[in-house]
């Protein structure tokens, strides 16, 4: 059995690698080289050729791949093609398919304002769009992965079998490096990949109250940096805080809680019970990010055991070797 994911992300290239060391070959390819410098085993570096030639090379990669690959998973709901014609042909040849879904191609404000969140906001407002993208997608696949409970109603309706497969994290490359129970002016580390989305101004008031307030606090927001670069800067720090509008954890959240790091993140009503009971993550949201902060500020010595809680929890539910099992035993199945 020989499986291709793509076209882009950093969960991919850990899935690969998760995938061979446990037997499976395994290969994940991006269309685009990754301005987080992700490194795949394949890149058809569409950025160094003019747009009109990307089908092109697309489909050229489509029936290179269809001859050595046997499983397909795609990501972010984009496929080999940009109308999923691809899709029909692959259904055709017997090949197996699943598509997972990351968060931002399939959310809908129409649908999370159902579930009692007052902050939510999505970064695709089109959702008719959304809707035909799935449609096309659920056409042809059959099989559907979301990270957890939060994404499963944006998809229940289109895909015959959903499965719920956690987000991967390859532990061995994330040392853990607990804060100081005596730190005097704790470092906040904050990196949303899109500011509004992630409630990045909620966070800036709530470390300038801090501060107004005669805590001391400092706050590093990253923008458009390499992911080693960015692992590095977490290391250093004492408290992360993730993202604080969606109502759901992601990955910046796993890498904080595998560093040894407490994890500031807002988790809506209605979703703490999905998740294992051993979550150790700091609930915020918009509203009383401040107090939260001011209770973890104000009590350095928590910031250590917080941070053995959140290691302790991705060992036990994220490592991408599990999870890499779970997929290998899905790919059997499809």
């Amino acid at each position: 059995m020989k499986v291709l994911h793509l076209p882009y992300g950093g969960q991919m290239v850990t899935l690969c690698s998760a995938l061979r060391e446990i037997g499976v070959e395994a290969a994940s390819c991006h269309y685009y080289k990754s301005n987080f410098n992700f490194k795949p085993d394949l890149c058809l570096h569409l950025q160094q050729v003019p747009p009109t030639k990307h089908v092109m090379i697309r489909t050229e990669f489509f029936n290179r791949a269809v001859q050595e690959f046997d499983v397909f998973h795609f990501h972010f709901g984009q496929t080999f093609l940009p109308d999923h014609s691809d899709l029909e042909y692959l259904k055709k040849m017997g090949k197996k398919v699943v598509v997972q879904h990351r968060g931002s191609d399939v959310r809908r404000l129409s649908i999370a304002r159902q579930y009692g969140n007052p902050y939510v906001q999505v970064k695709y407002p089109d959702e008719k769009a959304i809707v035909s993208e799935l449609r096309k997608l659920s056409a042809f696949i059959d099989h559907a992965i979301v990270a957890d409970h939060e994404l499963l109603p944006y998809v229940r309706e289109f895909y015959k079998q959903i499965h719920i497969i956690r987000q991967a994290i390859d532990l061995r490359r994330f040392e853990p490096s607990y804060p100081s129970a005596a730190a005097k002016a704790p470092l906040i580390v904050h990196a949303p990949s899109h500011s509004f989305i992630k409630g990045t101004q909620f966070v800036r008031e709530a470390v300038r109250k801090l501060e107004k307030r005669g805590y001391a606090a400092k706050l590093q927001i990253l923008h458009r940096v390499s992911h080693e670069e960015a692992v590095q800067i977490y290391k250093r720090s004492d408290m992360i805080i993730d993202q604080l509008r969606i109502g759901s954890f992601g990955i910046f959240s796993l890498e904080g809680m595998a560093l040894g790091k407490p994890v500031v993140c807002y988790i809506r009503d209605g979703l703490l019970d999905t998740y294992p009971k051993e979550l150790p993550i700091i609930n915020a949201n918009p509203d009383n990010l401040y107090d939260q902060l001011k209770r973890l500020v104000g009590h350095p010595e928590r910031l250590p055991e917080l941070g053995l809680q959140g290691r302790a929890y991705v060992e036990m539910h994220h490592d991408s070797l599990k999870i890499a099992k779970q997929l290998a035993e899905l790919y059997r199945q499809l």
